[in-house]
């Protein structure tokens, strides 16, 4: 297939001080959740084929961060 992309570190269940996690901060079923996982159910293998070409660039941020960010807004 290539060579993968770089991407900026993404993890949606990272741990932080404050909170632990996304989930910790919002109640079940908010939209926020309800849109995290309607976009990790996406296929978004154009969005990284888009970028695995190889070649000088800067990290890029992960597809599924910048989907679930415009979906929201």
């Amino acid at each position: 297939m290539g060579v993968a992309a770089s991407y900026l570190p993404y993890e949606s269940q990272q741990q932080r001080l404050l909170p632990d996690a996304l989930q910790d901060w919002l109640p079940e079923g908010h939209s926020p959740s309800f849109i995290s996982d309607s976009v990790d159910s996406l296929e978004l293998s154009a969005f990284h084929a888009r970028y695995a070409k190889g070649g000088p660039r800067n990290q890029l941020f992960h597809p599924s961060m910048m989907v679930k960010v415009l979906t929201h807004g």
